[in-house]
């Protein structure tokens, strides 16, 4: 089975066109304002017209209240809520039942964890009804996109889809794969030429090397 691809923090059209026809199955929106990726209900309205279907719109939310997401889903049509923040099992479970919307929990993997801790953290967002787990690169301020990542050896096996993030870039996406198989994974800065700005080339590079690690 292929590896599945997202690339979030897209802020342009341009980017989607050039996410979509590299074959990437997710494209990420982010909202969150500290965020040099964050773009305004408005634009994410405007940018979801240019996504085809069969492309699933996430939409990433970091400690944000009910009311703040409710008024994103009025207006920006998101297929799975991704909470990047500190939101607790049942606060995840209780917004996306009220939304109707799947959803998965990032995680930031800190480079002293427990593996059992780990593990039951997991699965205690699982149990609450996550359709999947996404495992970050710890950073004391940032809520990803920090360009780092973690121990690729901590990368768990388990009965629940597990996306991996943190550092992913075209040199390292292939390894990344084949050490991990990971379900699914997810870059934002590995192929930006700035922030918020995709480079066309490095997500065709780094698709070719998810194909290819893949296929391992």
């Amino acid at each position: 089975m292929r590896t599945r691809a997202k690339i979030c923090g897209i802020t342009r059209i341009q980017d989607i066109h050039a996410a979509v026809n590299a074959g990437v199955d997710a494209i990420g929106f982010v909202f969150y304002e500290p965020s040099p990726r964050y773009v305004n209900i408005e634009l994410a309205k405007q940018l979801a017209q240019h996504i085809p279907a069969y492309v699933c719109i996430v939409g990433l939310f970091v400690n944000a209240t009910e009311d703040e997401i409710e008024k994103v889903l009025k207006d920006v049509p998101l297929d799975v809520l991704q909470f990047h923040g500190d939101e607790t099992a049942e606060q995840c479970r209780y917004i996306a039942q009220q939304h109707q919307r799947r959803w998965y929990k990032a995680l930031q993997v800190k480079p002293d964890v427990e593996y059992s801790e780990l593990i039951s953290t997991i699965l205690q967002y699982q149990q609450a009804g996550a359709s999947a787990m996404l495992l970050d690169a710890w950073h004391p301020e940032l809520k990803g996109g920090t360009g780092h990542s973690f121990d690729w050896s901590q990368f768990p096996k388990l009965d629940i889809p597990l996306i991996l993030a943190g550092g992913l870039k075209p040199e390292n996406i292939e390894d990344a794969i084949h050490s991990t198989h990971a379900y699914a994974v997810d870059v934002s800065g590995g192929v930006e030429s700035a922030k918020g700005i995709k480079d066309q080339q490095l997500i065709e590079r780094f698709m070719q090397g998810v194909q290819r690690g893949s296929a391992k």
